[in-house]
């Protein structure tokens, strides 16, 4: 590989490369030692083709849960088993062609994420939320066109609700991707990241939480005769975020989610 040679969005691998590598060493023990993470279903991703492949799943904090998902992901192909260990032999040659949706605001906000950027993110434009405020506008073609872009490229993680506020509504936008570039669509379960990191996912909160990703089937969907609203729908009860599930919802996690608004309260009166 050229070391000056680019993904389709301009990225250089060779940089890509390194800085996953970088933050995939920072970030390990946050997942198997302060905290551990429970795997299931990795096999299913060594099945996968390499590209258009969308990742769909609820959302509990801004970067742990896609830092997660790069490290199950790229152990998987390597030949883990449910497992994360042995860091460098599975993130030395990481898949490079993997990709993250992010709201472009946050992307843009400090070195930081501009750094979580290169490593991946298609960062797209709210059109319901910005700086803080409901909005109301357009979805911008040249976002689904990126969107388009790197699912032809290879493989595309999404949290469709647009927030870490569980329970929310699915975000129609993810069906009209789903109808217009027919993706292998592979719904992803996690927990335990609220409880174990901030919001923000950068502060390791409380030490000793069980976290778990579960990778499901591929779902079948008919791409041409399916409603939105019925792609929708199935993708809620995929990923456990249909009205439904709160039935189920454990203590732990009503718990979880009042702390999170009583510290965005403090935040807002302070």
């Amino acid at each position: 590989m050229s070391i000056f040679k680019e993904n389709p969005f301009g990225h250089i691998l060779f940089l890509k490369k390194w800085i996953i590598r970088i933050l995939a060493i920072i970030t390990h023990q946050r997942y198997k030692r302060f905290n551990k993470l429970e795997i299931e279903g990795s096999e299913i991703l060594r099945n996968l083709p390499d590209a258009n492949v969308l990742f769909v799943s609820n959302h509990q904090t801004y970067f742990a849960d896609v830092v997660a998902m790069f490290h199950v992901f790229n152990a998987s192909l390597k030949g883990r088993d449910d497992s994360i260990r042995n860091l460098l032999g599975y993130i030395w040659q990481p898949k490079l062609n993997m990709y993250y949706i992010a709201a472009k605001e946050t992307m843009k906000k400090s070195l930081f994420t501009k750094i979580m950027a290169y490593a991946g993110s298609v960062s797209v434009e709210r059109t319901w939320r910005s700086e803080g405020k409901d909005v109301n506008r357009k979805v911008k073609f040249s976002d689904i066109s990126s969107i388009g872009i790197a699912l032809e490229d290879g493989w595309v993680i999404t949290f469709p609700q647009g927030t870490t506020t569980p329970w929310k509504p699915l975000r129609k936008g993810t069906a009209h991707i789903i109808k217009k570039y027919k993706p292998v669509v592979v719904p992803v379960v996690i927990d335990g990241f609220r409880r174990s990191f901030d919001k923000k996912g950068l502060r390791i909160k409380k030490k000793g939480i069980l976290q778990s990703m579960v990778i499901k089937e591929p779902l079948d969907i008919n791409y041409e005769d399916e409603s939105f609203d019925s792609i929708i729908e199935k993708l809620e009860y995929a990923i456990e975020q249909h009205p439904s599930f709160l039935k189920v919802i454990s203590e732990a996690d009503i718990a979880a989610y009042e702390e999170e608004n009583q510290q965005r309260r403090y935040n807002v009166k302070n």
